[in-house]
């Protein structure tokens, strides 16, 4: 039996992505239409003898996570369970801390998946290639290729070009070292968690070792429980015949910053067309023109004269007037659009209202699509003292008025403005 565990984080994270986290805990914002971890846990379901799937992270029980573990096992038909660790505890820690509760049942292998990543999940491709490694315990990472530039953002993996084992890992290397990056998917045996023990029996002496001389730990924290499966576990294994790398050539994205959910939410439109066509709007007699992949909740409400697409996602309860036209944009619930709104590269947040003219847009952050390995810059906020011109993001219930333009600004929640902006952030 196999079992899936998917890493989703705490409140202390996904800071890059307000005034979006603010209402809601960023895996469980929506991407193409549902929750962004829904995408991970389909393709889980998709892996015969899948078991169970449990979440990690540090979020407190909420209703919004208690609600979406409820519907996702009745539609999965399959157990999900939400596991909360104490504190923030690294890639690794959370796995060690909750290693009883993945192993019970005794999986042959268990995948991990970090929630902030959008892919096609190769996950049965992945399970092959480590049954072909053989007898010995084999650890899979999905690997894929990266610029020479960008790869110092990611870890870095030098393989074996016959094997695929893993020779050499350095997590954010300052030089150049591969342009075969870490996607954030693996695939591991139990023996892995002899692995992380290691890991903290070695930060536990160092622990005690440094609270006797009363100095800092080497990896600044002050938890042996504290472990990093990147830096303290991948390191140490490459080159010992363990570790290896799957690549795919299949599309694969981080999801720091909103801009790269705009990415995200075009990534998997475009898949819906093989698996989920019922999930993509079609030109009807009578309804709206529909132009690209678009995702449109069957409680919208659209009028016919609406321009829609490409890539654009519209939420649950949503209401768009006459000639508006969308693009490039995620709508979210009960926003209303008034007539001959313009809305571009933009994230309309929750319960938030558009005036009749208003121009609402942003600038996307797309990777430069004359290299075909290129991905995703996380942008800083700020560059030289000014706000890198991004996607516009308008907080929950937030309301601009008519005539307007808003451009390249991000609005925090329940703002009503009174005027244009551009390049700011309203607080």
């Amino acid at each position: 039996m196999l079992k899936a565990v998917i890493l989703i984080g705490g409140p202390q994270k996904g800071t890059r992505f307000r005034p979006l986290s603010f209402e809601v805990p960023k895996p469980l914002f929506p991407v193409a239409g549902v929750p962004m971890i829904q995408h991970h846990i389909e393709a889980c379901t998709k892996v015969p003898n899948m078991k169970e799937i449990l979440l990690v992270g540090f979020y407190q029980p909420n209703e919004a996570l208690s609600h979406f573990l409820v519907s996702a096992q009745q539609e999965f038909k399959i157990p999900i369970r939400y596991l909360q660790e104490y504190a923030a505890l690294g890639t690794g820690g959370g796995l060690y801390h909750f290693r009883d509760q993945i192993l019970s049942g005794g999986p042959e292998a268990f995948f991990v998946l970090n929630a902030d990543v959008c892919s096609e999940f190769p996950l049965p491709e992945m399970l092959t290639f480590q049954r072909q490694r053989g007898g010995t315990p084999a650890f899979v990472i999905l690997g894929t290729t990266a610029n020479r530039k960008q790869s110092l953002n990611y870890g870095c993996i030098v393989a074996n070009a016959d094997t695929h084992e893993v020779l050499h890992y350095v997590e954010k290397p300052s030089t150049f070292v591969s342009e075969v990056i870490n996607c954030g998917i693996y695939l591991f045996t139990p023996a892995i968690f002899q692995h992380i023990g290691e890991v903290f029996q070695r930060n536990q002496q160092e622990l005690l070792l440094y609270s006797c001389v009363g100095e800092e730990t080497s990896n600044g924290w002050q938890r042996a429980e504290v472990i990093r499966l990147e830096q303290d576990v991948f390191t140490a294994l490459a080159g010992r015949h363990a570790l290896y790398v799957y690549k795919t050539d299949g599309f694969w994205s981080q999801i720091k910053s909103a801009g790269s959910a705009i990415y995200a939410n075009r990534l998997y439109l475009s898949q819906y067309s093989q698996c989920h066509p019922e999930r993509l709007a079609c030109n009807q007699p009578g309804g709206p023109t529909i132009r690209g992949d678009v995702y449109v909740h069957p409680t919208a409400a659209v009028d016919s004269s609406a321009v829609l697409g490409p890539n654009v996602s519209i939420g649950k309860g949503v209401t768009v007037g006459a000639g508006v036209r969308l693009r490039e944009s995620i709508i979210l619930h009960g926003a209303s659009l008034q007539d001959h709104t313009c809305v571009l590269n933009s994230i309309v947040g929750w319960d938030s209202t558009i005036g009749r003219w208003a121009r609402v847009e942003g600038t996307p952050s797309d990777p430069n699509p004359n290299d075909p390995y290129a991905k995703i810059d996380s942008e800083t906020l700020f560059r030289d003292g000014r706000l890198t011109p991004s996607i516009t993001i308008l907080g929950c219930n937030v309301t601009i008025p008519a005539e307007v333009v808003i451009l390249n600004s991000i609005v925090l929640p329940h703002k009503e403005l009174s005027r244009s902006y551009k390049n700011q952030i309203i607080l």
